[in-house]
């Protein structure tokens, strides 16, 4: 297809007087990093859950990959290649690395998989769950029992396993929080070397891994768009300085 990969048209989510999203309109182009970013309290997990079907909007369109699917459910939204990783990690604990995401793998190919059996015995699950782990950087870990990663790793695993469902555009959902340097660094890294494959949507707070990964950055506050553009136009733009810095706008 040609045009943006996910064109977002008047969303609006309210709950009673408070509009958490107001008239949001946005595109993200096939291939890139679309960031969207704003202070606490500005509606963006609210956001992202609309875009991955967890939350129905009020108003307004969802189109991916040039067809809406604003009525479409989450699983149907990730069968068709729209996925998304969470502010709080969502793995199985009590299974290892290498079942997490060969359970991933398996809801998406539809394998001979039968409850009494735990995934990773299947070889073919098995050996596409390695390639997952492998791009995230915990191939290493695979037979590890999944609660005794660190937080950071976790991240990691989560990755494998929204990528371990094929998707062409994944909602990342604050990825770095609760991360340390180090593991923020990691994990930035890994971000960088997937843009290559999947387009993405990241919600962020830390500005030093918005500023080095995104393309294009929207800016959202009290559930607007107050400015959308290259990361050298947001760094600049007033607006987003008043937002973020309690600068005041000078006259026009």
């Amino acid at each position: 297809m040609t045009g943006p990969l996910l064109q977002v048209r008047g969303l609006r989510k309210a709950y009673g007087a408070l509009a958490v999203t107001d008239d949001v309109s946005f595109d993200v182009q096939a291939g890139k990093i679309h960031a969207i970013i704003g202070p606490n309290g500005a509606g963006k997990t609210t956001l992202v859950a609309q875009l991955s079907g967890q939350l129905a909007p009020d108003a307004g369109q969802v189109i991916y990959d040039g067809h809406d699917i604003t009525q479409l459910e989450m699983p149907l939204r990730v069968r068709r290649g729209l996925a998304r990783s969470f502010q709080l990690t969502r793995i199985l604990p009590q299974l290892s690395v290498l079942e997490n995401v060969a359970i991933a793998v398996q809801a998406r190919s539809g394998s001979s998989f039968r409850f009494w059996r735990p995934a990773a015995s299947e070889v073919a699950l098995n050996d596409q769950a390695m390639e997952y782990l492998s791009k995230v950087g915990l191939h290493t870990k695979a037979q590890l029992p999944a609660r005794l990663l660190s937080h950071g790793e976790k991240r990691q695993l989560e990755l494998a396993v929204a990528l371990a469902t094929g998707p062409r555009l994944l909602l990342l959902d604050e990825p770095l929080a609760g991360t340390g340097p180090e593991e923020a660094e990691v994990l930035v890294d890994l971000l960088d070397r997937l843009r290559s494959q999947v387009t993405m949507v990241l919600i962020e707070h830390d500005m030093g891994a918005v500023f080095r990964l995104a393309d294009h950055i929207s800016v959202l506050v009290y559930g607007q768009i107050i400015a959308s553009g290259t990361p050298d136009m947001i760094r600049d733009n007033p607006k987003v300085r008043a937002a973020y810095l309690g600068e005041e706008e000078e006259p026009s």
